[in-house]
């Protein structure tokens, strides 16, 4: 399995590379041949392994093979994807490039499952990924907690690297460094604790945003080394942390 952010952060070229030698090394048979259906041979390490141009037309386990993988590849599209993003219409194209699914994107930008650096999904996006300047400092309640957030932060050890990021696509509220890790925190703040804490926010949806986001980040950084999530609830006035979920 190669997530989309993989094949953003690796390419293309590499990320098929790294999908073939996952599947390889999950088989539980024994095999004497691979056979990649195309002109170039991903695996010329492995011994037994050769492309051929147009296999799925002469080669029957692997038109077996196509047949399998469409009608998987489908059905977890049009299931499994489209319970997470219903609002993408995932049920009806699949995933392919139709009309619908363009206007989604456009409507509601890109889900974690979309790869940035698809021409297509730039096209449906209207524009390129781009920061947003933050030119003054508010002293709303938010932008305070972030601030308490980040001095927090600070004392446990991690480096601030970005506060209040943003693009026209999404934003994160912190971005700090601890090791060789990067983490991307949402900072929530209640002025009251009474109805539940910042963390409740912190829903499915809500975890594909900001996944999302670290994702929006990495491409525009050129990152891609390790990363984590994470989510900070802070309440009363002044502001003061309730939690601190280091990677969730």
């Amino acid at each position: 399995w190669v997530t989309a952010g993989q094949v953003d952060a690796l390419g293309l070229t590499a990320a098929v590379k790294l999908a073939m030698e996952k599947a390889i090394k999950g088989l539980k048979e024994k095999y004497t041949e691979i056979i990649i259906d195309g002109n170039f041979n991903y695996l010329e390490e492995y011994s037994g392994s050769r492309a051929v141009i147009r296999a799925d037309n002469s080669v029957a386990c692997v038109s077996a093979a196509g047949i399998i993988a469409k009608v998987a590849r489908d059905y977890y599209m049009s299931e499994v994807v489209h319970k997470d993003y219903p609002e993408y219409g995932f049920d009806k194209h699949v995933g392919y490039g139709t009309l619908a699914h363009s206007a989604a994107i456009g409507l509601h930008g890109a889900s974690d499952v979309h790869r940035l650096s698809f021409a297509p999904v730039k096209k449906a996006l209207g524009m390129e990924i781009k920061a947003v300047k933050v030119d003054k400092v508010s002293n709303t309640p938010g932008r305070i907690a972030e601030t308490v957030a980040a001095e927090y932060l600070s004392h446990k050890g991690f480096e601030i690297i970005e506060q209040n990021w943003r693009t026209k696509l999404c934003e994160i509220d912190i971005v700090a460094q601890k090791e060789n890790a990067i983490y991307f925190i949402e900072v929530k703040y209640r002025k009251n604790a009474n109805r539940g804490d910042g963390m409740s926010a912190i829903t499915s949806k809500k975890l594909g945003q900001m996944r999302f986001a670290s994702r929006v980040w990495q491409h525009w950084k050129g990152y891609s080394g390790d990363m984590h999530i994470g989510a900070i609830s802070l309440s009363g006035q002044p502001a003061k942390i309730d939690s601190f979920l280091e990677s969730i």
